[in-house]
């Protein structure tokens, strides 16, 4: 896996045709200022269609779609996966509609920044790299947990790029050469979570070229702002976890017990609280400090449970193909 160095001359003379893919469901709210990002992009627009998914909504998602392909200045393409409610089988319908050999996957509550697709698309003038990430950077948190969450970069590709089995790119950001479909198949459309990893491990592990790291192709998303929400999202991961222990073989995570979580959260009362919150009174740290230890363990205890009571569906090892 290398890192993107951006050549000028490169970039204003490597303009390929890119399809960006985005799977949607009951998204509405975000749509208007995903589209607005879409549309402030630097790379020439008319390279570029935007295959909007609808994965069977309840809102007006779709009819937002399409009004907006009608009065866009740019090629929005309405699509509609309601076979299969999963984000994958909506992007397998993207790219089969895709007409470019550049297929781009953002998620709709994501934020590309305007030189995105510019710094995504440079390292393909590689015919060597079929798999490019950009980074996820965070909106700006508001209340604790989303602060908290920024603090520990959970969303940013540094994670996943040091995977210890594999390196990989989440779909929040990715881009990935059609040839490299056509030899390793689609995404498993029956999958829950884990999709990313496991389409660019079979991409990768069937040496058919390398991924590549573009830091400046930066998307921002939101970080989950309710205990409900965070509890979700790490509990995927656990399932995420498993899943890829299934289809790959790569080793679950190690277990935090209850008595784990009472030694750290006794020791966080006695020890750290006071500590911390003098260092807050005193100007030296702030409540994300404080409260780092619980928080923490909250995420660690959602994340084990959603491993350990995980099953994968025998459906879900299906893979699609061009």
């Amino acid at each position: 896996m290398n890192h993107q160095q951006n050549d000028p001359t490169t970039a204003n003379s490597f303009l390929p045709m890119v399809s960006v893919v985005v799977p949607i469901y009951n998204g509405e709210a975000d749509l208007p200022e995903l589209i607005s990002c879409f549309v402030s992009q630097t790379y020439p627009p008319e390279r570029v269609e935007y295959l909007l998914v609808d994965n069977n909504s309840s809102d007006r998602t779709l009819s937002f779609i399409e009004k907006s392909a009608v009065n866009s200045p740019i090629n929005i393409r309405p699509l509609s996966e309601n076979k299969i409610q999963s984000s994958y089988a909506a992007r397998n319908m993207g790219i089969r509609a895709a007409v470019s050999e550049i297929v781009v996957f953002t998620d709709a509550d994501c934020r590309p920044q305007p030189q995105w697709l510019n710094s995504l698309i440079q390292p393909f003038v590689n015919p060597e790299v079929v798999i490019v990430a950009g980074e996820i950077a965070a909106l700006p948190g508001k209340n604790l947990l989303e602060k908290h969450a920024d603090r520990q970069d959970t969303l940013s590709q540094k994670h996943t790029l040091a995977n210890s089995f594999c390196p990989y790119g989440q779909t929040a950001n990715l881009a990935i050469r059609r040839t490299a479909f056509t030899q390793a198949g689609l995404f498993r459309p029956y999958l829950t979570t884990g999709g990313d990893a496991d389409i660019c491990w079979r991409i990768l592990r069937s040496n058919i070229g390398s991924l590549e790291f573009a830091p400046d192709a930066i998307v921002q998303h939101r970080h989950r702002a309710t205990l409900k929400e965070l509890a979700s999202q790490w509990r995927r991961y656990g399932r995420s976890n498993r899943y890829l222990h299934e289809l790959h073989g790569v080793n679950l995570m190690p277990d935090i017990s209850l008595k784990d979580i009472g030694y750290r959260l006794t020791r966080w009362l006695i020890k750290e609280l006071p500590r911390d919150s003098a260092k807050a009174i005193a100007g030296k740290a702030n409540l994300v400090d404080v409260f780092n230890t619980p928080i923490s363990l909250f995420t660690a205890r959602a994340r084990a449970v959603g491993q350990r009571d995980a099953q994968l569906p025998e459906q879900a090892k299906t893979i699609e193909w061009l």
